[in-house]
């Protein structure tokens, strides 16, 4: 038995006034995971626990088999795990966005333009972050370039306790009032905006500037955490897993749990992604003794934060028919019996372009076991009226797993 997860990033949404008020995945041509949902157990799963944050982050663990009680210490040490940073116990860690602000001249009077900088290239962003190591680097603090505009700081004896507001929270939005608050902060506000001097006219910008793209104006400081631990996944579940996934974050789960992390080319947490190429990749990994593969796809939780219907339906068709039917087909070729769980890991509705708590649609599909589900396809809707609702997000891989 082969087993797979397809985690499409803030896949679920709130019904749309543009799509005669239905969601993206109602109005989505998938015609192979809807194939799958008139056979799959289809219901809802409550992923974030009461008292966290919606991210991606607990998010993730949660599908992923882990109670975030037990084993979250925030967002930035995972990421520092799979940027390949050796942190110590003493060490704060901060996720470090290159971003767009507006050009007021007093930071507090900014506006949130774009919490990407325009999708920066990694190689632009290496050359940004390299420029500000000169200026910022010393025996407390480090600066470590990641992929696009996701990058991580590391304080030696590190305070936590902050209130930082993740910026893809603020698009379009004042920064007044969503600056850093907490023992530290006034540290860190005054690097953001020194930052904000040294990137200002820098030549990557300005060749951004002129080609019309947005440029990375200053660094945004959010998900503090410090040096986390997981149990191995094989020893916790038995099965041997891999990860495959073209953020750090996701990547930093993996690793900490013991899995093998799969690159694949053209890989780019978008929805340009190669999405045919993570099929194969895990169709590959499965026929060389691998029992278990995490695809994620951030797609269309990008998507999501720019308000971008259009792509966040093209990222869900892709799921499907270049994802999930790939996989299906390959594995009933090679005459693979395989069970595979298909969901989001929070919703980031296109109305409000960030994370919600809200629970989320999962189809559970096993090709060995006759099931009528009751419903003809995946969505909020369908998952919701089935009645079936697992209300801790880790129970979801042992329902995987299970007999």
């Amino acid at each position: 038995m082969k087993y797979i997860v397809v985690l499409g990033d803030g896949m679920a949404d709130y019904p749309i006034p543009a799509l005669a008020n239905k969601t993206p995945l109602q109005v989505a041509n998938k015609p192979t995971i809807d194939s799958l949902a008139k056979h799959a157990q289809i219901g809802l799963c409550q992923t974030v626990p009461d008292g966290f944050k919606p991210g991606s982050d607990v998010a993730n663990l949660s599908v992923m088999g882990y109670d975030p009680h037990e084993c979250y210490t925030g967002r930035s040490p995972l990421e520092a795990v799979s940027i390949g940073i050796d942190l110590k116990e003493t060490d704060a860690t901060l996720r470090c966005n290159l971003v767009t602000l507006s050009e007021e001249p007093i930071y507090e009077d900014k506006t949130m333009i774009d919490y990407s900088a325009g999708e920066i290239s990694t190689a632009e962003a290496e050359e940004l972050i390299s420029y500000l190591k000169k200026h910022f680097d010393n025996e407390r603090f480090k600066l470590y370039a990641g992929v696009s505009y996701r990058h991580c700081l590391v304080v030696d004896h590190g305070r936590t306790g902050h209130d930082f507001t993740p910026p893809h929270d603020i698009t379009g939005k004042p920064v007044k009032g969503h600056l850093p608050q907490g023992p530290d902060a006034k540290m860190y506000l005054e690097m953001m905006k020194r930052s904000a001097e040294l990137l200002k006219n820098h030549p990557v910008n300005k060749a951004r500037i002129a080609a019309g793209k947005n440029p990375a104006n200053s660094v945004w400081f959010w998900g503090e955490g410090t040096k986390p631990k997981l149990a191995n996944f094989e020893q916790k579940f038995g099965k041997k897993g891999a990860v495959i996934s073209a953020v750090d974050l996701v990547k930093g789960i993996g690793i900490l749990a013991g899995m093998k992390i799969i690159d694949v080319p053209g890989a780019t947490g978008n929805y340009d992604t190669n999405f045919a190429g993570k099929a194969q990749a895990a169709l590959n990994e499965l026929s060389h003794g691998t029992d278990f593969v995490y695809i994620h796809m951030e797609a269309p939780d990008e998507c999501g934060h720019q308000g971008d219907i259009v792509h966040k339906i093209y990222s869900i068709e892709q799921i499907s028919e270049t994802v999930v039917k790939r996989l299906t087909e390959g594995l009933r070729k090679a005459g693979e019996a395989f069970r595979i769980l298909i969901c989001p890991d929070h919703p980031t509705p296109i109305s409000v372009r960030t994370h919600v708590s809200d629970p989320v649609p999962y189809l559970l599909y096993s090709s060995d076991e006759k099931y009528s589900s009751g419903v003809l396809s995946y969505d909020e809707l369908s998952a919701k009226n089935t009645g079936v609702f697992v209300n801790q997000g880790w129970d979801l891989m042992k329902k995987l797993f299970q007999n």
